[in-house]
């Protein structure tokens, strides 16, 4: 028998307000029909003027805590993936421990971009093997809109806030494709692309939190390739193939990279868990705003084998096989 974690409840928060594309076409030059072409996004949620990333971060941990039948006082990890924290410190996870009543356990940031929650998912597995953890939880949690230069139409269009969280808890296993929770992670980066993808502002630079600025076609040209490969070596790892896989869960960037990754995977695109559309790219909350989407829509069940891939700034890039 092996430990596995596994996910025992998953919630998700987006902010009341929505911004549509047509809304977006009165503040820069663009169009409807110019941004799903290219992107597939036709809306967006935008945090409130009152809204942290922690508030977002704090309401989806509670949902996923309730689905999983648990409380504050049950966990002893708390994870946040994000790169729009609060402050520069603390970390946004000492504002969810403490709003979830459960100070003295670790709680700690991730800072892997859009590739953040696949990393903390390595993470958290990797203290629960170790028997550091017992109940965890790990949110994604953004609120990129206060990082965008609202004048630029190339990215202004493509993000918005949101955020996902999981609750992880510790099962024995048979050591077996056939166990639930996590079968495995596998993370990379690249810091040679940082020019591609990256924000022009931070504490030793400009002491401002700056601006996204991005090189599309150079990102959508590493995305496809980088994101099969992830895929590829979880396959791999597992002794599994593409057909095993029940649900592709991948980081919501942008339509066309979900559509080339599938065909590159030969992937039926029914088995591609997409949210974009409607949430537009929420970096490290995609991924688990995605999960809690196919969950609640009766799709993702227990058993299932879902895989999870991301690819951010850095670049980072990875993907974790977990049964549900």
């Amino acid at each position: 028998m092996i430990i596995r974690s596994v996910i025992q409840g998953v919630g998700s928060y987006l902010p009341e307000k929505i911004l549509t594309n047509a809304d977006l076409a009165k503040k820069v030059d663009t169009s409807d029909e110019w941004i799903v072409e290219r992107s597939g996004i036709r809306e967006r949620h935008i945090a409130a003027d009152n809204e942290k990333t922690s508030d977002l971060a704090i309401a989806a941990a509670t949902q996923a805590l309730a689905a999983a039948g648990r409380d504050g006082k049950d966990v002893d990890l708390f994870i946040v993936a994000t790169a729009t924290p609060d402050q520069t410190f603390p970390a946004t996870a000492a504002r969810v421990q403490a709003a979830l009543g459960r100070p003295g356990v670790p709680s700690f940031d991730i800072q892997a971009v859009c590739s953040g929650f696949v990393y903390g998912v390595a993470v958290a597995d990797n203290f629960m093997k170790a028997g550091q953890a017992k109940c965890a939880v790990l949110i994604g949690a953004e609120v990129f809109s206060r990082i965008l230069d609202w004048t630029d139409r190339a990215t202004c269009v493509l993000f918005g806030d949101g955020a996902g969280a999981v609750v992880l808890g510790v099962e024995e296993g048979k050591g077996t494709t056939g166990d639930r929770g996590v079968l495995s992670t596998h993370l990379h980066s690249d810091g040679r692309h940082h020019d591609m993808l990256y924000c022009d502002g931070g504490p030793s630079t400009t002491q401002t939190a700056g601006y996204i600025r991005m090189k599309g076609k150079e990102v959508f040209r590493h995305a496809v390739v980088n994101l099969a490969d992830a895929v590829h070596e979880a396959l791999a790892a597992n002794n599994v193939s593409i057909d095993d896989v029940d649900w592709l869960v991948p980081h919501q960037a942008n339509k066309r990279i979900l559509d080339g990754t599938a065909h590159k995977l030969g992937l039926d695109p029914a088995k591609v868990i997409v949210t974009v559309d409607r949430h537009a790219n929420t970096s490290a909350a995609s991924i688990p705003l995605a999960l809690a989407s196919g969950v609640a829509d009766g799709r993702i069940k227990p058993g299932n084998l879902v895989l999870m891939e991301a690819m951010g700034g850095g670049f980072t890039w990875g993907s974790a096989l977990v049964r549900m």
